[in-house]
This record gives C-alpha cells, structure tokens and sequence, in this order.
C-alpha cells in the first residue's frame, strides 16, 4: 500500500506540473482510495481502519503479484491469495481471468475483494472478530498467530502516529486516524 500510495504520489506530481495542482491530484488519489475503502467496508460490514491494517501488513501494490514459497502468488495491494480466484469470480459472476486482472489492476477491486474474504473469516470465527481476522491470512493456527502479530504491530504503530499527529500542529494523512477508533462492529 505505501508503495502504492508513493507511486501514485509522484505519478501526480509528474503530471499535474505544479504545486497547487498536485496537491488536488494528491487529494482526489486520497478521497479515491478512501472511497474504495469506505465502500468496501460498509458493503461487507467490516471497520474501514482494519482494511488500512491489513493493507498495511500485506504491503502489496497495484500491478503487483508476489510468488509464495507454496506455489500459490499473492495478487494486488490487499495481497488477495490466488486459491480465492473462484469464489471471488463466482461472487462478482465474473471469469477467472478477468478476476485476476481486476484484482492485480484495480485498486477498487482488489480491496473490495479483501474486505469480502475478510468478511467470510469474520463469519466463519462466529463472533471472534481477532480469529476472524486471523482467517484472512490463514487458517492454521502458527501462521495466524504470525500473522495477528503483525496486525498488533502495524495498529501500535498506526496508533502512535496518531497520538504524534495530534500532539503535532502539522497535518497528517487521514488514513491513520481511521485506525484511531478501531473497532470490531457486529453484523
């Protein structure tokens, strides 16, 4: 996400050309990728400061697929596993290559496929909202302690540089101020 955030930053300075324009390009990529978050979030019920975390731990990239030492490739920003192709497909009635294309392309898609696959480990923790969690990287029980580590470590440090911003009279991006109020809601 933050090479995503950094590439699409200097992709709008390049082209806006000058001070004021690029800061407007900066913040429509920002009310973007803030829509795509929200909407994601409010479709599948789940806190829109945990997308950030998870985008975050992922550390994927728009354009980007990473290979898994179990033969399967991570697609995307949210890192969306390749074993989701089918369902995902199914849940969008959309063919698996044009799946993997919208996951792998589209920012939209590829978080609005996350939220959707976090939603079903939601779901299938039946209330345990940090296993449901878990379930979004992984289903057995060391690589989601692992994981979960992660997500602890990437929320203290969203924390803290809320608590930074606020002792701070510079502004700061809006993301991390999500992560603020981060709270697991019901369904």
């Amino acid at each position: 996400m933050r090479r995503s955030l950094v590439c699409l930053a200097l992709v709008s300075l390049i082209v806006a050309g000058s001070r004021a324009e690029a800061q407007t390009a900066l913040s429509d990529n920002a009310r973007l990728i803030g829509g795509c978050l929200n909407a994601a979030a409010a479709a599948y019920q789940v806190p829109p400061a945990v997308l950030v975390v998870l985008l975050n731990v992922e550390g994927g990239s728009l354009g980007h697929v990473s290979p898994n030492s179990n033969a399967t490739v991570d697609i995307g920003p949210m890192q969306v596993n390749q074993v989701w192709i089918p369902q995902v497909a199914a849940h969008w009635h959309a063919t698996a290559a044009a799946t993997f294309l919208a996951l792998r392309d589209n920012f939209c898609a590829n978080v609005e496929a996350g939220a959707w696959i976090l939603r079903q480990g939601l779901d299938e923790a039946h209330g345990d909202f940090w296993q449901g969690v878990g379930y979004y990287h992984s289903h057995d029980p060391e690589h989601k302690t692992i994981y979960l580590r992660s997500v602890l470590q990437q929320v203290l440090r969203l924390r803290a540089a809320v608590e930074t911003s606020q002792a701070s009279p510079q502004p700061v991006a809006s993301a991390p101020r999500q992560i603020a109020a981060l709270q697991p809601v019901g369904r």
